[in-house]
């Protein structure tokens, strides 16, 4: 059978890192306040030059380069993100353009914080479906525009970034041997909208808009969700907790990172945190934090990796591959 294997691994941040020190001549906060409650210690903020697409196309070569390919190879480009640089064309487009690629096809997939999850699932539906050999993946994100720099409660949390990976057909037996992905369940509620949202919308305001955000409420929801969709992907690969090498969580607070883990019984040396380098960069976090562990010789050929994210709408979802 035909599986959807990693072939390569990127990353592109912004030149500019801001601390948490940083926001305390801003916001009513400090680092310690910052640093307990949610594990970011820093995060890159994009400058006027720096912009989704950029930040897209920096990473994607690095995957490609990565995988000792060249965009001549790839079929399609899945970019997920919550801030493109226009509200159309799709900014996936401006990349594959930056990229030099004038074959193929490519697109934007918008989940917030799942965005990730959800392209990797499409991808690898491509990939199954024929329709693509080699797909790159980008989650990219310049979330810094659009956060309200007066409120303390979300201004802190947010960081700018982007990751790619570059996904080729593969054959399998068919068994939880097989590198590639292997298993994945995604979720959506709208109910929860008015939880974490945007205010604003070509639709609505004709204005870009701010993140709103109530903190406590996502927290409430995240653990169970997580739980929920990472054990409905367990179940369809027939494993447990115990099989997995390596868990890649969204990197939106520690607190929510480790209490998931917990209540899956996935040890906490096998699960990746990123959070306190780049803060939460949204559909950028799991690729981010996979590039990290991929690059310092974590996450190897042949690991059991499980990644999961959750975002606004809400959105949550889990993806189980082998490397």
């Amino acid at each position: 059978m035909i599986r959807s294997v990693v072939r390569g691994m990127g990353a592109a941040l912004p030149r500019r890192i801001m601390k948490n020190a940083d926001f305390e001549g801003m916001v009513e906060t400090s680092d310690e306040w910052i640093a307990q409650r949610t594990g970011i210690r820093q995060r890159h903020i994009a400058a006027d030059d720096e912009t989704t697409a950029s930040l897209g196309e920096a990473a994607a070569r690095a995957a490609l380069d990565d995988a000792g390919l060249t965009p001549a190879d790839i079929d399609l480009i899945v970019l997920a993100t919550s801030t493109p640089n226009n509200t159309f064309p799709a900014t996936a487009v401006e990349i594959q353009n930056r990229l030099g690629m004038h074959h193929g096809f490519a697109f934007d997939l918008q989940a917030v914080c799942s965005g990730f999850v959800y392209a990797v699932t499409t991808a690898d539906l491509y990939i199954r479906g024929g329709l693509a050999k080699r797909v790159l993946v980008i989650g990219s994100e310049t979330f810094s525009r659009i956060l309200d720099w007066n409120d303390r409660s979300t201004c802190v949390l947010f960081g700018d970034g982007a990751g790619a990976m570059v996904m080729e057909a593969g054959e399998g037996a068919g068994s939880i041997t097989d590198r590639g992905v292997l298993a994945a369940s995604l979720r959506s509620d709208g109910t929860h909208k008015d939880k974490l949202y945007v205010d604003g919308g070509p639709s609505t305001t004709g204005t870009v808009g701010h993140l709103r955000m109530e903190g406590r409420e996502v927290f409430k929801h995240a653990v169970g969700m997580i739980t929920d969709v990472i054990e409905a992907t367990f179940s369809a690969a027939g494993i447990t907790a115990d099989d997995l090498d390596w868990f890649v969580p969204h990197q939106a607070n520690k607190r929510i990172i480790d209490a998931s883990a917990k209540k899956l019984g996935i040890e906490e040396q096998k699960v990746v945190v990123t959070v306190d380098l780049h803060g939460n960069t949204s559909a950028a976090s799991v690729p981010l934090a996979l590039s990290v562990a991929v690059a310092d010789g974590r996450i190897k050929k042949g690991d059991l990796v499980l990644l999961e994210a959750m975002g606004g709408g809400f959105t949550w979802g889990a993806v189980l591959l082998r490397w």
